[in-house]
């Protein structure tokens, strides 16, 4: 047995199980179990990708100011004011390890992004989750959850897995009711694909207090999750700590140069909003006629409900069969669900058809 011992709260992670990406046997028709942009990357974020590749033997920008200032560009913000990271889960990790440790609190929503616990385990602070209320973050009851260790809440806003999301009223009342020495991190890696009045992604929020960062990534809507790509915007004096604490040249160049053009592409990014748009409430919709449960979502993705664990695996396996990828949610305590993102038309028809033959033969086997 080795004498080493890791610190106190990394022996109680689960490790994070990402999404299939392949059916041992057969021929893959599509993968939906991780969020990934239905369109890919732009054609521009893949010609710039290209023409680095002649560079890759020297080091990235280790300021990313290029990157900053092209995020700055397009959505108006003060590029002093962002740091890039390797997604936006080496952003809410480095945040975790600036501001949390031993004995204190890191306060999640109950179907948050597992990612919040697992770093909070892994500084050896207490995650605490609040519980939610029909599958959506419950304000009243993360404030009461706050304590005088409380360190970092998060709040996954649309949220992963559920699809829903907290209006921006809320999420200002969230605040408002913070300690000033709390910090909100709004995780709003879906932002781009919500068009409701009542949501913002809170930039404004940023902008009027103190203790408030937004995180974004480039894995959804821009389609660059395999170059691992996001960004925080959050005031001047985190900021300092996050450039402080991130290692040097952690954006790599490859990702540098299609970030900036995927920035630029807005065509190709609206196309991929307007795909959304039309599939997401088309196959909720065929969905709930067949008899299953899509909760309703905002983001590129639908958690739909089989009301049973048994039925949820034996729908996963199904989809599976026909080469279609959807992704098991029990690590989330929503065993009787399966998430499934939203694809091109093709992958999104196959969805329905491939569920409309389960339900068909499930409910036959009943009879």
């Amino acid at each position: 047995m080795s004498a080493l011992t890791p610190r106190p709260g990394i022996m109680k992670i689960a490790p994070y199980v990402p999404g299939k990406d392949s059916v041992e046997g057969k021929e893959t028709v599509a993968k939906l179990s991780s969020n990934e942009g239905a369109l890919g990357p732009s054609p521009k974020a893949m010609a710039a990708y290209a023409k680095v590749a002649a560079e890759l033997h020297r080091y990235p920008d280790g300021d990313s100011a290029n990157l900053r200032a092209a995020i700055g560009r397009r959505y108006g913000l003060d590029p002093k004011r962002i740091v890039c990271g390797a997604g936006s889960d080496e952003i809410l990790n480095l945040l975790v390890r600036a501001y949390c440790g031993p004995g204190d609190e890191l306060l999640y929503s109950q179907f948050g992004f597992l990612m919040y616990p697992i770093n909070a385990l892994g500084v050896g602070a207490t995650p605490v989750a609040a519980p939610e209320k029909n599958y959506r973050s419950d304000i009243d009851a993360m404030l009461a959850r706050v304590t005088d260790r409380t360190r970092i809440v998060c709040l996954a806003n649309p949220n992963n897995p559920t699809g829903s999301y907290v209006t921006k009223d809320d999420v200002r009342r969230l605040q408002a009711g913070l300690p000033k020495n709390v910090l909100l991190v709004i995780d709003a890696a879906y932002a781009e694909y919500v068009s409701r009045n009542d949501y913002e992604s809170g930039v404004e929020l940023v902008d009027q207090a103190e203790n408030v960062v937004m995180t974004r990534t480039f894995s959804k809507i821009y389609g660059l999750g395999g170059l691992r790509l996001g960004w925080m915007y959050g005031p001047a004096s985190i900021v300092d700590v996050m450039s402080r604490l991130r290692q040097p040249f952690n954006v790599n160049l490859a990702a540098q140069a299609a970030g900036i053009a995927a920035l630029e592409d807005i065509a190709h990014a609206d196309a991929s909003r307007t795909n959304n748009d039309t599939w997401l409430p088309w196959l909720s919709g065929e969905l709930a006629k067949i008899g299953l449960e899509p909760l309703p979502s905002v983001g590129n993705f639908v958690l739909v409900g089989f009301g049973s664990r048994e039925r949820a695996v034996a729908a996963n396996d199904w989809m599976m069969n026909d080469g279609l990828i959807p992704r098991l949610v029990a690590g989330y305590g929503l065993a009787e669900h399966l998430r499934i993102t939203i694809g091109t038309e093709a992958e999104v028809r196959a969805v329905r058809d491939s569920l409309a033959r389960f339900v068909a033969a499930t409910s036959a086997g009943k009879s």
